[in-house]
């Protein structure tokens, strides 16, 4: 019995030496300096890759060396199940644990490409050129050459891209061309305005969902508070039932390009052009900017109201008016009166 318990205990003796040396080897593995030549690596690893795919992976490209022990290290770590998808940058010098570690945080090489609500092509185009993670493919071309490439024209002929970049944040990856982010968000603007063209309001006075975004682009600089899109559009869409000029200011504004100094005089006003809708009748014949998707939803489905006009009251919410006494009253009020 004796003899029995010593052998057991010297066996249990070596199993657990062996566990030392094994943990005491894997920690020191994890903390192994690994020296990339060149750096930084930029790696991708794929949704749903595998810890052992990611293992030979990293191995190939030159990050690993003993692809089966970065293997054993993260599953004994239990990370296997909680590597995230993405485009990783591994700088010199690292170590394998530091590796699990990223992918598994999701510390991820992307960066936020931003477009706002409102902004006009001119400003994207400024966002894509200044930003330093994107390859500016599109920045010696026109914007007729742009709309070509995103195949806007094929549906609209003389189309400029306009009003069809949805305003949204981006997430690309080091070396992403910015046309492959301006077709993202064409692609994101068709989704859109389709779904909200196919749940539109009866008898609207808009032909296409290209007259149903420029309406939106309308809305969209015309609206200071978001409540208030609704019955703005609705302002449009009766002006437009009855045949009345929009005349709306950002429309003039846009038209009037690197001329506008930020004071729209009466001048302006009167000075016919393209998109100067105190001149002409209907929808300008292209947005002023980008619209959102509530103003999107508020082009085709306005409020039910009988209103003609509008007027800011200086707090960011508009002033709405049946007739023109009522809306002359209202700008005494909130404008003539410093209000």
């Amino acid at each position: 019995m004796l003899r029995w318990l010593k052998r057991f205990m010297l066996c249990l003796a070596g199993l657990v030496g062996l566990a030392v040396l094994a943990v005491g080897g894997l920690y020191f593995y994890s903390q192994q300096t690994l020296t990339l030549n060149p750096t930084p690596v930029n790696y991708d690893l794929r949704l749903g890759s595998s810890l052992r795919i990611a293992a030979q992976e990293l191995t190939a490209i030159g990050v690993l060396r003993e692809p089966y022990l970065f293997e054993i290290l993260g599953r004994v770590l239990l990370a296997a199940p909680h590597l995230k998808a993405g485009n990783y940058e591994f700088e010199s010098p690292t170590t394998p644990l530091k590796l699990l570690q990223k992918m598994t945080q999701g510390d991820v090489t992307q960066s936020a490409v931003r477009f706002i609500d409102g902004w006009t092509f001119k400003q994207v185009r400024q966002a894509l050129d200044t930003h330093k993670a994107l390859v500016h493919d599109t920045s010696e071309l026109s914007n007729e050459a742009i709309a070509r490439l995103l195949g806007i024209s094929e549906a609209i002929p003389n189309a400029i891209p306009e009003g069809w970049i949805f305003p949204d944040t981006y997430y690309v990856s080091r070396g992403t061309s910015d046309l492959a982010v301006l077709r993202r968000a064409y692609r994101l603007m068709q989704k859109q305005l389709n779904a909200q063209w196919a749940n539109r309001a009866t008898n609207l006075p808009l032909g296409s969902p290209y007259e149903a975004l420029i309406l939106a682009s309308i809305i969209e600089k015309e609206t200071g508070k978001g409540s208030d899109r609704a019955m703005v559009s609705s302002v449009f869409i009766n002006r437009l039932q009855l045949g009345m000029r929009l005349q709306t200011d950002p429309t003039v504004i846009y038209g009037m390009g690197e001329d506008f100094d930020g004071n729209l005089r009466r001048r302006d006003l009167q000075n016919d052009s393209t998109w100067n809708t105190y001149t002409r009748a209907g929808l300008p014949p292209t947005p002023i900017a980008m619209p959102g998707l509530a103003s999107l939803q508020a082009a085709v489905n306005p409020a039910d109201s009988k209103m003609l006009y509008f007027v800011a009251r200086g707090d960011g919410t508009s002033q709405f008016s049946r007739t023109l006494d009522e809306h002359n009253a209202a700008v005494s009020k909130y404008q003539r009166s410093g209000r």
